[in-house]
Parts: C-alpha cells; structure tokens; sequence
C-alpha cells in the first residue's frame, strides 16, 4: 500500500483488515464483497463473497444490507479500500481488505470457481 493510500486511510476513514480478521468478520454475520471484474470473479472468489463490480456499485449501493458489517474486497485492496469509501460516505460500516484476494489466497483462505471447484486469483 502507498503512503498516499496509507495516510488517506489513516485519515479517514476506511478501516482495513488483513485475511483471517476479515474471514471472522465474515463468520460473525458481515458481508464480503467482491467488487472485481466479472472474469476475475469467474478464476476464483471467496466461497462466502456476494459479487457487484465496482463499476455498478453506487448505483446498487441500496441492495447492500444496512445493518451488517460490509468487508469489501478486489484483486489487490485498491479498488476495494474505493468501494469501502463509497460504502461508509453512504452510511453503511465497511471495512477494506488490505491486499484483497492475493492476501486472502496467500494465507491459505479458500479459493472457489465455476462449481465449487478450486478457483484461482485472477
């Protein structure tokens, strides 16, 4: 992560979790999200992972529960630590997952695809 990026989290306001907290988030009842593209979506995603590109998020924002905690997630943390930004000037709690898929797959966290196959980070 930038120090750019890093002072405007600090800043501010998008709290950051690394994998395995983001996973007992998870486990306690928030939402992961995925806001990848849909091809990277395709290789491989979290099992438990709701997908809204980021691209349509601020006009979906609203199908988003309000009252749970929202972790959201992208290939590296860049495009999520947006879309958590997004979520919290809309009211909602959200967290970013710092290093996105690539940290959620490097400590071992599932990876599924099509069918419920091993998936991979695209």
């Amino acid at each position: 992560m930038s120090l750019v990026n890093r002072l405007r989290d600090a800043l501010g306001a998008v709290p950051a979790v690394g994998p395995q907290e983001a996973k007992d988030l998870v486990d306690a009842g928030a939402v992961l999200l995925d806001v990848r593209e849909p091809y990277e979506w395709a290789a491989g995603h979290a099992p438990q992972a709701r997908h809204l590109p980021l691209g349509q998020l601020s006009a979906r924002v609203e199908r988003l529960p309000a009252d749970r905690e929202v972790v959201v997630v992208c290939r590296s943390g860049n495009r999520s630590r947006h879309a958590a930004a997004l979520l919290v000037r809309s009211g909602r709690q959200a967290r970013n997952l710092h290093g996105g898929m690539r940290a959620w797959s490097a400590d071992g966290l599932p990876v599924v695809g099509p069918g419920g196959r091993p998936g991979r980070v695209a």
